[in-house]
């Protein structure tokens, strides 16, 4: 059924780790003795933005979100945990599935 929200309901780990991630975003603004108001206008987002953000709502776009990041100071290391070459199982991968060299 086109439309249907209960199809599209957001899953509850993914909730979850929406709340998670806004909880530490929050944690780290205060760690760094910045207002709501200095992180939104130093982000150049809205302050109702950065509070869904902070509050896991899910409706911030990814931009927005790393800009807020970027200004409290975690958006390398949040990238860096990204990375698959910095897991095992990336490591022990990566000639598995990239190919040797790149022919041109």
């Amino acid at each position: 059924m086109v439309g249907d929200r209960a199809s599209h309901a957001t899953p509850l780990s993914v909730a979850r780790s929406l709340r998670l991630l806004g909880e530490h975003v929050s944690t780290w603004r205060k760690l760094n003795r910045l207002t709501a108001a200095q992180v939104a206008e130093r982000a150049g987002i809205s302050r109702d933005t950065l509070r869904a953000i902070e509050q896991g709502k899910g409706t911030a776009s990814t931009e927005n979100l790393f800009r807020v990041l970027r200004t409290v100071g975690i958006m390398d290391a949040v990238v860096r945990a990204t990375d698959p070459y910095e897991t095992d199982i990336g490591r022990l991968r990566m000639d598995e599935i990239l190919p040797k060299r790149v022919r041109r």
